[in-house]
């Protein structure tokens, strides 16, 4: 497979971004406004600078667009330009677009488009594919007691496509299947750090890997709202058999996970606690290290860089509460703030026979949140561990 140089991709995708906007001239209104961006991580370094989302409205006034250009400075890389673009169009039909370029190494295109409610509301349907090169990746090595100072750093060059089909069987339930590729090349990474590839030479994926899934999917669902819920559960369940094609031999392995959220708001949903639950197993031999569970980053375990733990399985609990504060105007938009201090805690591990309930990772921390429903969640949050914690920004939920 012959994948796209990023840096002449880049205007290609700017420009039929623009063509999205322009192609569409019903607008009613448009608001911006500048939001600082800042975050730090023992991974990522530190970043400071700007996100300036735009919302574009339809004469109606639904929202149409986001176009939400950002700059920052990293510590490690150096500077760079995002340019993400979400449209939003009737019976819930999203396209998201995401262009990033950074001074040394790191590139990204990503598109994706999801339309629940196909063929009479009878299907769903969603797309995507992306490429990107993250230069700060870490690996400390396999199992839940992996030193710090273990730590090596590498570039993963990936590209990545998906598709699932669904089928509702009423208005909560959907069954789906669907296939994943995922192309991977650990390359040499972006700080000072020993190259993981030669410390590790004989971990299973340091060479590579081309990766086909197949899956299938259960997922329930009644929250009140995608993007900015208030109440409701959702619970999601997938099998999926994975093969690698880059070995020669094509090992086959599976892949389960089980997650379960439930948001529990107060009368007045101006408190809503939060809580996640969620187990992950690998079977199989030759499963490459990328492709195993892993805890640590912004969706998981928040005190620890992305990957910090890798192993077969993980168990892996949240509990958030989502305190309102502030409610006001901006620039014509109204915005909602939020407080939620958390605990994050879980475990990895290779088998489920021994000391399931011993020996997990507890982060505490807290989160603020901007929002402007139903649309758009701006977070940062902030997660304390014994390496030293980490804060993360991001425009969603962290689950």
């Amino acid at each position: 497979m012959i994948l796209p140089r990023c840096d002449s991709a880049l205007p290609l995708m700017l420009a039929v971004a623009v063509l999205l906007l322009v192609g569409d001239r019903a607008w009613a209104d448009v608001r911006f406004f500048p939001i600082p961006a800042v975050s730090t991580s023992e991974n990522d370094g530190n970043d400071a600078g700007f996100i300036v989302p735009i919302l574009v409205t339809d004469p109606s006034g639904d929202l149409k667009y986001v176009v939400a250009p950002m700059f920052i400075v990293n510590s490690i890389l150096g500077a760079r330009g995002t340019l993400n673009i979400f449209r939003y169009d009737s019976g819930g039909r999203e396209t998201r677009f995401v262009a990033s370029y950074t001074e040394e190494i790191e590139r990204k295109l990503g598109f994706s488009y999801t339309d629940p409610a196909i063929w009479n509301g009878q299907y769903a349907y969603k797309v995507g594919a992306s490429f990107f090169k993250n230069a700060t990746s870490r690996f400390f090595g396999i199992g839940p007691d992996t030193p710090e100072t273990n730590e090596t750093n590498y570039t993963a060059r990936e590209f990545r496509a998906n598709w699932q089909f669904g089928v509702h069987v009423n208005e909560v339930t959907q069954l789906a299947i669907g296939e994943r590729f995922r192309e991977v090349r650990v390359q040499r990474g972006g700080t000072d750090l020993p190259f993981s590839r030669e410390q590790f030479p004989n971990v299973d994926g340091m060479e590579g890997a081309s990766i086909l899934g197949h899956r299938v999917t259960f997922l329930y669902d009644t929250r009140d709202n995608l993007a900015s819920p208030t109440d409701g559960t959702q619970v999601t369940a997938y099998a999926e058999l994975d093969q690698n094609l880059r070995n020669g031999t094509n090992p086959v392995y599976y892949r389960y996970r089980l997650e379960l959220k439930k948001l529990l708001p107060s009368q007045s949903k101006r408190a809503i606690l939060v809580v996640r639950a969620e187990l992950q197993t690998t079977f199989g031999k030759q499963v490459p290290f990328y492709e195993r569970s892993s805890l640590g980053g912004q969706n998981n375990l928040r005190g620890f860089g992305e990957d910090r733990f890798i192993d077969d399985h993980l168990v892996v609990l949240n509990v958030e509460q989502r305190l309102h504060v502030l409610r006001m105007r901006i620039v014509n938009v109204v915005a909602e703030f939020e407080v939620a201090p958390f605990v994050d805690m879980g475990k990895v591990f290779s088998t489920f026979r021994t000391r399931q309930f011993k020996d997990y990772e507890v982060t505490p921390g807290i989160g603020f949140r901007g929002m402007v429903r139903p649309s758009i969640v701006g977070r940062v949050d902030y997660g304390y561990s014994d390496e030293g914690g980490a804060v993360f920004a991001g425009l969603d939920f962290p689950f």
